[in-house]
C-alpha cells in the first residue's frame, strides 16, 4: 500500500486509528474457546465490528508465536482475512525484527511476501545493513523504533552522545539510507513533548504512536505536536479496544471504544 492510499483512507474515514490485535487467549471471551481457532475467531469479530473506524491493524507477533504453529496459523488467517475482505486497511506486523543483512532479507520476505503485510516494525540498533533489506520492497513500509513509550526508553534512547540524544541520531541517520521514503517511525504517545523536535528531523514521515489510553498518552497532545499536512499519524490502541468487554458483547464493546477514539480524531481532523 502506498502512503497516498493510506492518506486517502484517513480522509475518508476521518480516522487515523490503528487497532492492536495483541490476543491473549486467557483474556478472550470463554465461549470462543469452543471454536476451532479461538484467536482467529476473536480477531475476525473485532475486525468486522471496527473496520469502518480504523485505518490500520497491528498484530504483535509475540502474541501468536507464544502458541507455536497454531498461533502462527492464526496470524496467517488473520492477515489473509484482512487482505481479502478489507484490502484498503493498512496492516502492520509488530515484530521488531532487525539482524545482519541476509537474515533481515529473510525476515522481510516472511512478512512482506509470505504473509503480505504492508509494513513491519524494525529495531535500528544494528544499523543500516540490518534495515535496508526491508526498505528494498516496493510499496512496503519499514517502521523504525525511534522513541518508545515504555519506561525503559530512558535507558538508552534519550541519552546524549556527542551532544545529541540517541533517538535523534537514529532519526537523522535513517533518512540517509536507501529507499528512506519507505520509512515510518514508532514514537510513543507518552513522549508527546518530544514530537516537536522529532518533526524537525522527519517533517512528513508517518509516525506510529502507541501508548494512548492504557499507557496514559494524550491524543490531543500527540496531534498538537505531531500532526502534519498529510496527518502523518497512526495512533494505536490495543487493550483499551479489544478487551473493552470479555462477555458475549465483546465485539460491540470494542466497536464502541473504537468509535470513541475515532470521534475524537474526527473533531481534530475537522479543526485543522
Amino acid at each position: 500500500m502506498t502512503t497516498k492510499n493510506l492518506v486517502a483512507q484517513i480522509e475518508k474515514k476521518k480516522s487515523f486509528l490503528c487497532i492492536g490485535l495483541d490476543v491473549d487467549i486467557t483474556k478472550i471471551p470463554a465461549h470462543l474457546l469452543l471454536e476451532e481457532d479461538p484467536i482467529f475467531s476473536f480477531n475476525k469479530a473485532i475486525i468486522d465490528a471496527t473496520h469502518h473506524l480504523a485505518v490500520a491493524y497491528k498484530p504483535n507477533t509475540a502474541f501468536y508465536e507464544a502458541y507455536g504453529i497454531k498461533g502462527w496459523q492464526s496470524l496467517e488467517k488473520t492477515i489473509q482475512y484482512l487482505n481479502v475482505n478489507y484490502p484498503e486497511i493498512f496492516t502492520i506486523a509488530d515484530a521488531k525484527r532487525g539482524d545482519i543483512g541476509n537474515t533481515s532479507t529473510m525476515y522481510a520476505k516472511a512478512f512482506f511476501e509470505d504473509l503480505a503485510f504492508d509494513s513491519v516494525t524494525v529495531a535500528p540498533y544494528m544499523g543500516k545493513d540490518s534495515v535496508e533489506p526491508f526498505l528494498a520492497f516496493e510499496n512496503k513500509h519499514t517502521i523504525l523504533l525511534a522513541l518508545t513509550s515504555n519506561q525503559g526508553a530512558f535507558d538508552f534512547q534519550v541519552k546524549v552522545s556527542e551532544g545529541k540524544e540517541i533517538y535523534k541520531s537514529v532519526l537523522e541517520t535513517s533518512t540517509q539510507w536507501a529507499n528512506a521514503h519507505n520509512l515510518m517511525y514508532v514514537v510513543g504517545a507518552t513522549k508527546a513533548e518530544y514530537f516537536k523536535e522529532i518533526r524537525k528531523i522527519v517533517p512528513t514521515s508517518f509516525l506510529l504512536v502507541p501508548g494512548v489510553g492504557a499507557q496514559g498518552g494524550n491524543l490531543k497532545d500527540v496531534c498538537t505536536y505531531g500532526m502534519v499536512d498529510n496527518v502523518g499519524l497512526l495512533v494505536n490502541s490495543s487493550r483499551g479496544i479489544i478487551y473493552a468487554s470479555n462477555g458475549s458483547d465483546f465485539d460491540q464493546a470494542a466497536a464502541a471504544a473504537a468509535l470513541d477514539l475515532q470521534s475524537q480524531m474526527e473533531v481534530i481532523l475537522n479543526d485543522r
